[in-house]
């Protein structure tokens, strides 16, 4: 669970409601004021039919229109039963019922599974400052009390994202080969179509090589505008000019395709994307930036920003070499992130001498996080078909190289396979998520 925005306080007389009208949304406003809720993912867990009408309701509304819900019944049980099992989603929503105590220890248990950018609201019927206090002190981002209004719900979680003094959304993940023709474009292409359907989680994916850009071919897609567009109007680029240009390839996953076409030069200053993928973090929790094989100021200042990077390479001595050339200069400039993901592909071509992808890795100082097989039927198939490898053959051991890529680009933790002691170690996890 992540700190909630304090936007929303409680007055400081125990048995008050919360001031919704400093929020402004109270339940009689006409919530104008309500802005966009941004390409997340939301799973609430009510109690009453009513809750449960009401969050019904809130999907339909136009506010809610780019963000994904889904509603069931059973509180914060049902919610551990899911999240014991799965990812946890960008907001979970719980009401809750009861003693204090009990509302806590559940929340204790539930925080167990949740991810560190996964947001809670709760919604309850004890209306008392301490225990508002306790939930915000463990992480809670919002505590609404029953009967919440369509406005309330909307107007919360559009607070919470929507907050110009909070983090942006989105991760960026850039994938750069190191070599030309590694096929860092074919593994960024099927990294993020497994992201988006691995998590149900909203994707865009960026084809930053404007003129040789594959990333349409590959989704079957033809959009008239993307990338370019995209950066020839600043002046105009923000959400709003930003959801008109990208083209949806799944229920998730959404394309900023590049033109592929040599009517023109692209000569790009160091900060030409910058303002670009500033817009798309705003709006999207995941931007896949497929980064051509070049080396100039926009790129390196690319791979500069990203918040992760994943390098593609061949197991050759050339691959070797720039590899290790990218990895000295990644650790001179993002001294204090994270190493490179490394996947190597094209391996046990036919006759070929091979550097074994281990020993390829130690010499970079990184561990192989995939080790894609060569298999030019699969792959030729694929492109051919304007699909993924897993839509073309979802059990394929390759399709879940692609799942297991994206579980760890995905900065997921992985679902627990045993239940846990609900209380062991939680809350110096939830203060270190709260910092």
């Amino acid at each position: 669970m992540t700190t909630g925005s304090e936007a929303t306080r409680m007055s400081g007389d125990a048995g008050t409601y919360l001031d919704h009208e400093k929020q402004g949304y109270a339940a009689s406003a006409d919530a104008t004021d309500i802005a966009m809720i941004p390409r997340i993912t939301i799973h609430a867990f009510c109690l009453e039919d009513r809750t449960m009408h009401v969050v019904e309701a809130a999907t339909e509304d136009r506010r809610m229109l780019k963000a994904h819900m889904k509603a069931e019944m059973g509180g914060i049980p049902a919610a551990i039963d899911m999240f014991e099992k799965a990812p946890t989603p960008n907001l979970i929503v719980v009401e809750t019922s009861g003693a204090r105590e009990d509302l806590l220890q559940s929340l204790d248990q539930l925080a167990e599974y949740c991810d560190a950018g996964t947001k809670v609201i709760v919604i309850g019927d004890v209306n008392d400052v301490t225990l508002y206090r306790d939930l915000i002190s463990r992480g809670v981002s919002e505590y609404l009390i029953t009967p919440v209004s369509i406005f309330q719900l909307i107007g919360s979680i559009s607070n919470l994202y929507n907050d110009p003094e909070a983090e942006p959304l989105g991760r960026t993940v850039a994938f750069y080969g190191v070599k030309g023709g590694c096929g860092s474009s074919t593994i960024a292409h099927n990294g993020a179509w497994c992201l988006a359907r691995k998590f149900d989680s909203e994707v865009v994916i960026a084809d930053l090589d404007l003129p040789f850009g594959t990333a349409g071919l590959d989704y079957n897609q033809d959009p008239l505008q993307g990338v370019f567009e995209a950066i020839s109007a600043p002046e105009r680029l923000d959400e709003t000019y930003l959801d008109r240009i990208l083209s949806k390839c799944s229920d998730h996953l959404s394309l900023l395709a590049a033109p592929a076409t040599l009517e023109r030069t692209y000569d790009h200053s160091e900060k030409t994307f910058e303002l670009l993928i500033d817009t798309m973090r705003l709006g999207t929790p995941h931007v896949v930036l497929d980064v051509p094989h070049a080396w100039n100021s926009w790129i390196r200042n690319t791979l500069l920003n990203a918040d992760e990077i994943v390098l593609v390479a061949e197991p050759d001595l050339a691959n070797l070499r720039n590899a290790k050339n990218a990895v000295d200069l990644l650790k001179q400039i993002r001294p204090n992130d994270k190493l490179p993901h490394l996947v190597m592909n094209k391996v046990n071509v036919p006759k070929r001498p091979e550097i074994k992808p281990d020993e390829f890795a130690n010499a970079l100082g990184l561990s192989v996080d995939a080790a894609i097989p060569f298999d030019p039927h699969l792959f030729g198939t694929s492109a051919n078909n304007g699909q993924m490898i897993g839509e073309l053959d979802s059990k394929h051991a390759i399709a879940g190289m692609f799942q297991d890529l994206a579980q760890t680009i995905s900065g997921k933790a992985q679902p627990a396979k045993t239940s846990k002691s609900p209380l062991g170690g939680l809350i110096s996890k939830l203060k270190r998520r709260a910092g």
